[in-house]
């Protein structure tokens, strides 16, 4: 093998340019032959609502619908506005409802059509994502700088988690997603140049009739949905995506690797899924034990009837017939005791399957998925060789029938269909995804010291925080019961209770479902490592953790038991700036290294985006998030351990939202090697998934950022020098930003002006999530409100704030440092420092401050306009600096074809906004307004959101 020459800074630099694709930070479509095809198909989509609209309402609505829409595109005009203000004022509410509901239809028409748009642009003759890692990949190879082994090792490990979280920011039902795809398969239907021309006016009738049905169709929900109703919304996407996404992907994955010459091994998890719907506590109060439960029992279910229509599939091609093939006498032998569990089943297929091994074989498997998922809805005993106890039991019938077929010779069918469906079933096991517990730490602290007054201990809960990090310590090594089994569990206090039963019910859901239902346990708000070191003591407790090797499943030789592992979530600013050294603490303790130890040797940890951010501003959030990756790498490192990073993003800007595969790829050089976690939120689960073709662009692109990062990018080939000067001017950037940023939101003015200018606590009433908007008991100021409904405010009123406020002051302050070439060097071959400025000018291109002044000078108090002039002049800066930086003279001006999608989207929110201001006024002018004002109210801010993409 060669060794590649050393390569100047210079040449370095060069290779690391690129050019950020606007239209991928955006969604959008990029060509301008796309847009051409979009834009007919928006025509009409348009022109069959229109006619929806005349048959159900009227023809006076579709007038009303251009009268206001032409008014609002003309705002500049003094006698345009007061008509456009007169006319929405005098909407009757049942007028105004119909009228809010015309435009949110409109942009869920677009937003599907252009994401099926979006999908063909991406995938139609180009290669994918994988190809081109593998690509790069192979050049390493050839070059020396990549060694074989190290990519083999590598491959093994990598694994992409989404983690499909119930966070209210999506706002359509699940009941309008499945129609709107059906809507997007006609338009291609129609679009499809093979079609026959008899079938055209079939298929135009088909569209119209399913815009007809999404009119007739309530968006919004009746009833705020509960956690349960989260989780089927996740597994409805879940199943899709194992069945129409995944075995293709995957199928892929295995053919480029082959390309470089590593065959992945079967039961290889490269791409798993994670759930929170049904595990999140911290803040829902109506996540219980009984709901998590429930939840897991839906997802099993749902899984294992997926796992058995999969079979199904494959039976009607596995015809191969030992008078032409044969069958390993190991699948013979299990064929053998197979007959023997299941005499009813053999009976039933060996009359007509008998000489077809591989046919009989998944009639076992199929016949034990049944019987498993029937033993979990009766909760009747596992009865050997007739169910399932564990999911590696149904891999290992598959990977016989696989083998089989590979030492006949037949790696045609065996490296086909067959390992599809294992590389699938792999993926999402029996229960689809596995579940994450969460809950804040001081709920773990507050139940311990329930329970060291009921020993007598009393003052846990007044002890410094080093005392009490000294008393678990201690408490974790012992071997007494802090709650005996005599002791009456309904004479603990209600934290305590509340706890143990927590934990017992993950115990119960290990013993019912396996090791992988449940694997972390997230602590919120983590200060010190006595938050994490309290829940191991409570673990203990219900025999989830024995650091003796005495307890119930134990081996009695002093061998650690760890069922679950732990991972602190750092939310904010001081937090993440004391990750690196928690993580040595946490480490350096050898009661807490061992549990690590017994996990694998592997540490998760979650950074949050959203807290950050509503903390310190975006560029401070970013930056500190970016730092303290490399703390924790650098920790892991040095002992030994495989750090799993869980990015805890939201869908807007101003919670880590923006491309996945850019982010990955913008992670610290070393910080990703296999493992990484990543919350797919919202809105932005219905954008990547609703469609399977975008579902699986989107799914291989993360993929191969995952591969490519943790192989390519282990380590950085710039001098050290060059590296300094880029850390110091992002430390200038973030710092200037958080001062201009804190500056501002804690002003006493703040928060009765975000409160006036958005409707925030309108978006309590949309139910749209079964965790409150705000958290319990609080003074009702800013530190109360949650960053999900913070972000989302500001959204609607198209201030968008938290996505670029404060980053303008902080460009400008590097470049009166002297640091402009720099920071132009910086976007050109920093992934990060070029992924956080794309998202800052789309966030930017969507901010649009004279809209936002219909909401300051209608509904702000006088006292507290003021703040409009300074979010002004920091936009005006924030847009000089980005357009400085980038070299652009207008925002998006490298991207004519995404500006003209906006500012089409744009035509068509004007008229929301401004009826949104009106029915804002309105509503606030009453102490007990209309069901029907606020009917319309809630419709403008499911429009808004859909309009603009992104928002929560």
């Amino acid at each position: 093998m060669s060794s590649a020459s050393p390569r100047t800074t210079e040449q370095i630099l060069e290779s690391d340019r690129r050019a950020p694709d606007a239209a991928l930070f955006a969604g959008g479509v990029a060509s301008d032959e796309e847009h051409a095809a979009l834009r007919a198909s928006v025509r009409q989509l348009t022109t069959l609502l229109g006619e929806a609209l005349t048959r159900h309402e009227g023809p006076e609505l579709l007038d009303l619908v251009e009268r206001v829409r032409h008014l609002a595109r003309t705002p500049d005009s003094g006698q345009g506005a007061a008509e456009l203000r007169a006319a929405l004022d005098d909407l009757e509410p049942e007028r105004a409802v119909v009228l809010a509901r015309a435009f949110a239809l409109y942009f869920q028409l677009v937003n599907i059509t252009e994401q099926l748009h979006r999908w063909q642009e991406l995938t139609i003759g180009s290669e994918g994502p994988l190809a081109g890692t593998f690509g790069r990949i192979e050049e390493a190879l050839a070059d020396g700088s990549l060694d074989a082994d190290l990519l083999t090792s590598v491959l093994a490990r990598v694994e992409y988690r989404p983690v499909f979280t119930a966070h209210p920011t999506e706002a359509s039902r699940r009941t309008v997603l499945r129609l709107l795809r059906k809507v997007a398969e006609a338009v291609r239907e129609l679009e499809d140049p093979r079609r026959p021309a008899s079938e055209t006016a079939t298929g135009e009738r088909r569209l119209a009739e399913l815009v007809d049905l999404l009119w007739q169709t309530d968006e919004l929900r009746v009833v705020r949905p509960e956690p349960q109703d989260e989780a089927r919304t996740a597994v409805y996407y879940l199943r899709s995506i194992a069945s129409e996404v995944v075995p293709g992907l995957l199928d892929e994955l295995d053919r480029q690797a082959a390309r470089v010459g590593v065959e992945l091994p079967e039961t290889s998890r490269p791409l798993r899924f994670g759930t929170w719907a049904g595990g999140d506590r911290d803040g829902n109060p109506n996540v219980t034990p009984d709901v998590t439960l429930e939840v897991l029992h839906l997802q099993h279910t749902s899984g294992i009837s997926e796992l058995v229509a999969m079979v199904d599939e494959l039976l009607t091609e596995m015809t191969a017939s030992t008078r032409v093939v044969e069958a390993s006498q190991e699948l013979l032998d299990s064929l053998a005791e197979d007959a023997e569990a299941l005499p009813i089943t053999w009976g039933t297929i060996r009359r007509l399957n008998a000489d077809e091994p591989y046919r009989l074989k998944l009639s076992f498997v199929r016949v034990r998925l049944l019987r498993t998922r029937d033993r979990l809805v009766n909760g009747t005993p596992h009865e050997p060789g007739r169910d399932y106890l564990s999911f590696d039991e149904m891999v290992r019938d598959l990977v016989l029938v696989r083998r089989s077929m590979l030492a006949a010779g037949d790696a045609l069918t065996g490296d086909g269909a067959i390992r599809r469906l294992i590389r699938t079933a792999v993926t999402f096991g029996a229960g689809l995804a596995t579940m994450d517990v969460r809950e804040h730490s001081a709920k773990h602290h507050a139940a311990l010291a329930d329970l060291y007054e009921r020993l007598g201990e009393t003052g846990y809960d007044e002890l410094e925080r080093p005392q009490r990090i000294e008393r678990l310590q201690q408490e974790m090594t012992s071997a007494r019961p802090l709650l005996g089994a005599s002791v009456d569990r309904s004479r603990l206090g209600e934290a305590a209770s509340a706890s143990l039963r927590l934990m017992e019910t993950i115990r119960v859901a290990l013993d019912t479902y396996g090791p992988e239902v449940v694997e972390t346990y997230i602590v919120s708000m983590t200060h010190d490592v006595d938050d994490l070191f309290a829940v191991v003591v409570l673990a203990r407790e219900a025999g989830l953790v024995d650091l003796t090797g005495t307890g119930e499943g134990a081996d009695g030789e002093g061998k650690t038991l760890a069922r679950i592992g732990f991972a602190p979530l750092f939310e904010t600013v001081a937090e993440l700036e004391a990750a690196g050294p928690l993580l040595q603490a946490l480490l350096s303790d050898s009661s807490y290294r061992r549990i690590v130890a017994a996990r694998g040797d592997v540490q998760e940890i979650m950074l949050g985006y959203s807290d950050s951010s509503k903390d310190a501003g975006i560029a401070a959030s970013q930056w500190q998030i970016h730092r303290a990756q490399r703390a924790l790498r650098d920790v892991a490192r040095e002992h030994g351990v495989v750090l799993r990073l869980f990015h805890g993003r939201g869908g807007s800007v101003g919670r880590g939202g923006g491309p996945t595969a850019e982010a990955i790829m913008s992670q610290p050089y070393g910080s990703l090697d296999g493992p990484i976690k990543i919350t797919e939120q919202g809105e932005v689960i219905s954008d990547k998934y609703a469609l399977p073709g975008l579902g699986r662009h989107n799914l291989e692109g993360a993929l191969a950022a995952v591969v490519e990062a943790s192989a390519l990018h282990r380590t950085s080939l710039l001098p050290q020098e060059v590296l300094d000067g880029w850390n110091t001017t992002m430390d200038v950037v973030a710092e200037q930003g958080k001062v201009a940023y804190r500056a501002l939101v804690r002003d006493d003015a703040l928060v009765p002006f975000f409160v006036a200018a958005t409707p925030v606590d309108e978006l309590g009433k949309m139910n749209i999530g079964s965790r409150p908007a705000k958290r319990p008991g609080g003074a009702g100021g800013l530190d109360d409100l949650r960053a999900i409904p913070w972000v989302f405010g500001w959204t609607q009123s198209r201030i968008i704030l938290p996505g670029w406020f404060g980053v303008g002051s902080g460009l400008a302050a590097a470049f009166d440092d002297g640091r402009g070439e720099t920071l132009q060097e910086m976007y050109g071959s920093w992934a990060f420092f070029r992924t956080f400025l794309s998202n800052v000018q789309m966030t930017l291109a969507k901010t649009d401050l004279d809209i936002a002044t219909s909401y300051v000078e209608a509904l702000v108090p006088d006292d507290a306009r003021h703040l409009l002039d300074v979010i002004r002049a920091e936009h005006e800066r924030t847009v000089e600096q980005v357009l400085r930086v980038t070299g652009q003279s207008s925002l998006l001006e490298q991207a004519p074809v995404l500006r003209r999608t906006l500012e089409l989207r744009d035509h068509y929110l004007a008229p929301l906004h401004a009826l949104q201001v009106s029915l804002l006024g309105k509503a606030r002018a009453s102490e007990t307004p209309s069901a029907e004002t606020e009917r319309a109210l809630l419709l403008t801010i499911n429009g808004i959101a859909a309009g603009l993409r992104n928002t929560g």
